[in-house]
């Protein structure tokens, strides 16, 4: 067996859209109380695999009043296997089941309109929260699975969830196969194009939704940093990086060489410290804001890796080879 020990960082993947043929399950008050009926659905996805902020492990929250007797809130500590299920209706129910078959261990929050089906939530081992509710947490993997028809402003809502995500996982907005322009019993698959914006009103609803989950872009450790402006982190702890598609590359290669009873080292060999990654960032000119600084002074130091041995055994090299090159390639 070959095992790959990979220290994956701020470099993040492009746009990755999945556009499949999923299951869609109507949102009922419980999987149990009717069968579940298959259509399309689309999935915008936005991963990214980035050098981890530090999270505790996960504990069992408290559930707490929220301001304004909104109804329960999320509160307490959250762990790297962490879900947030926004609209956690019969899809929503099946993935925390799913997921933590997954993940023995972690939390998952459902966060709903009305309090009609907390209770429920609660006997499935589903924290709920209400829409609305002020929470300073953000979590490492957030799905979106509410529909349009209860809210005036669907893109608005996709944007105050993506707010809740750390960037560390994936953010997964669920939608509907009719973007696609295509309505003639015609073949159709992810890259058939949409309709255009301005056509169909439906079609405008879940395309803008789809675009907020794609503007949140790169969503790496300098991009959570950037939102922060100030860091409390030690500024010379050294990360090691590498790209998202760098990373499936050398899997796949070491894959293809069926080896046995290896232990091998993905990295792009150009290991930054937290405050270089954020110079390159600022003197890039490719965003925005500007990162003010890192205060930390007694969190612990990192090390530099190198995969000159992996490289030549595997005979791979990196699309990427360094942060600074990502960056120039946006």
């Amino acid at each position: 067996m070959a095992t790959i020990t990979a220290s994956f960082g701020s470099l993040t993947t492009p746009i990755t859209r999945i556009q499949g043929l999923c299951g869609h399950f109507p949102i009922l008050p419980s999987p149990s109380s009717s069968s579940l009926k298959y259509s399309h659905f689309r999935t915008t996805f936005r991963a990214s695999m980035a050098t981890p902020i530090q999270v505790s492990a996960s504990s069992s929250p408290i559930i707490g009043a929220p301001d304004e007797n909104k109804g329960a809130a999320f509160s307490g500590v959250v762990g790297a296997n962490d879900l947030l299920i926004v609209g956690p209706g019969v899809l929503g129910r099946l993935v925390a089941e799913k997921w933590r078959e997954e993940h023995p261990g972690c939390e998952i929050y459902g966060q709903t309109v009305t309090v009609d089906h907390h209770e429920e939530l609660i006997k499935v081992g589903i924290n709920p929260c209400l829409k609305g509710t002020k929470t300073t947490l953000q979590f490492p993997n957030v799905i979106f699975c509410a529909p349009p028809s209860r809210t005036s402003d669907y893109p608005g809502d996709v944007r105050m969830a993506a707010l809740n995500w750390n960037g560390e996982g994936s953010f997964l907005f669920t939608s509907s196969s009719a973007p696609y322009d295509c309505n003639d019993n015609g073949h159709c698959d992810e890259d058939t194009p949409v309709v255009p914006i301005g056509r169909s009103p439906r079609t405008d609803v879940l395309l803008n939704a789809e675009n907020v989950v794609l503007e949140f872009g790169d969503r790496g450790a300098h991009i959570y940093w950037l939102s922060k402006g100030t860091v409390e982190a030690h500024p010379d702890h050294v990360l090691n990086l590498i790209h998202y598609e760098d990373a499936a590359s050398l899997s796949v290669a070491i894959l293809k060489k069926r080896l046995h009873n290896q232990i091998l080292l993905g990295c792009d060999n150009h290991p930054l410290s937290r405050k270089e990654v954020m110079d390159l960032v600022n003197k890039s000119g490719k965003f925005t804001k500007v990162f003010e600084s890192f205060t930390g002074t007694t969190d612990p130091l990192g090390k530099r890796l190198n995969n000159s041995k992996t490289r030549a055994e595997i005979g791979w090299e990196p699309k990427y080879p360094s942060f600074s090159q990502f960056l120039d390639s946006l």
